[in-house]
């Protein structure tokens, strides 16, 4: 279980789970566009064939079924496409491996990873990351904006429900982020990356008392979805390019059905099927 849920309780009966970036914050395509891209760049020496790696990039981590892949997930599958196509990357073969087993996915876990090998690419790994979240840091404060019905929606779940923010980010980002909306003070508990993958959250909360049938996870990326499904809680998606009308209707519709106990069935499975087809069409 993740160190930060030693001291949480449950209060009430029910949680809701909220992912960040692209979810609840209008923040993942300026990051991944202006930040993560561009840093592979000078890294592993890529400015000959920039423009193509950056749309690769924006597909796999926006666009298609692996958005919101982790960082280092996304970085192994593109560095392993670079390797193919553009240029050899040493050890791409052992950091794709290892981001397919490793218990933690974090800029302190590729460190240890470097200090264990010594091979270059967790070095480079590492470097991208931390110049990843320097970039982030430096945004203007109008490209770290909640999207348009988050508050009243999460101030409506908390009414009912504990809320837990679930995410791959950064945790200090996320928290400066989600303080300077005023959404804070709807929030129970925040996790991050440092503290395990989403679905491994989930699971450590669920082992605070809940049941299964009283939580639900809202989030933008398959990543969110699976994490749902593999505890066995429900799923509402944030709809891309429809993320207002998705947050809206969150209230009235999805967190009224959690409190009848009919989410289930028919509606979460009209969920996932919008969900995929948004993103597949």
């Amino acid at each position: 279980m993740p160190d930060i849920l030693e001291g949480y309780r449950k209060q009430k009966e029910y949680l809701i789970c909220v992912d960040s970036d692209g979810c609840a914050m209008d923040t993942m395509d300026t990051k991944h566009i202006t930040c993560f891209g561009p840093c592979l760049i000078p890294v592993w020496g890529l400015s000959q064939w920039e423009p193509e790696i950056l749309k690769r990039w924006d597909e796999i981590n926006l666009y298609t079924m692996t958005r919101g892949i982790n960082r280092f997930k996304g970085l192994a599958m593109i560095l392993e496409e670079i390797d193919r196509k553009y240029k050899e990357v040493p050890d791409v073969e052992a950091f794709v491996l290892w981001t397919g087993e490793a218990a933690e996915l974090s800029n302190p876990a590729v460190k240890a990873q470097w200090d264990l090998t010594g091979k270059e690419i967790y070095r480079q790994a590492l470097e991208w990351s931390e110049e990843v979240n320097r970039r982030i840091g430096t945004l203007p404060e109008e490209a770290k904006r909640a999207f348009a019905g988050v508050r009243e929606a999460l101030k409506a779940a908390h009414g009912m429900a504990d809320v837990a923010v679930v995410s791959s980010a950064n945790q200090r980002a996320v928290e400066e982020e989600w303080q300077r909306q005023g959404l804070m003070e709807y929030v129970d508990v925040v996790l991050s990356q440092d503290a395990g993958s989403k679905s491994a959250c989930i699971h450590a909360l669920l082992e605070k008392g809940y049941a299964p049938d009283h939580v639900l996870m809202i989030g933008d990326a398959p990543g969110d979805c699976e994490a749902a499904a593999d505890n066995g809680v429900f799923y509402y998606p944030i709809l891309v390019k429809h993320e207002e009308m998705s947050w809206r209707r969150f209230p009235g519709e999805a967190l009224a059905r959690l409190a009848r106990g009919t989410y289930g069935g028919g509606w979460q499975e009209q969920m996932v099927r919008e969900f995929r087809d948004n993103l597949s069409g």
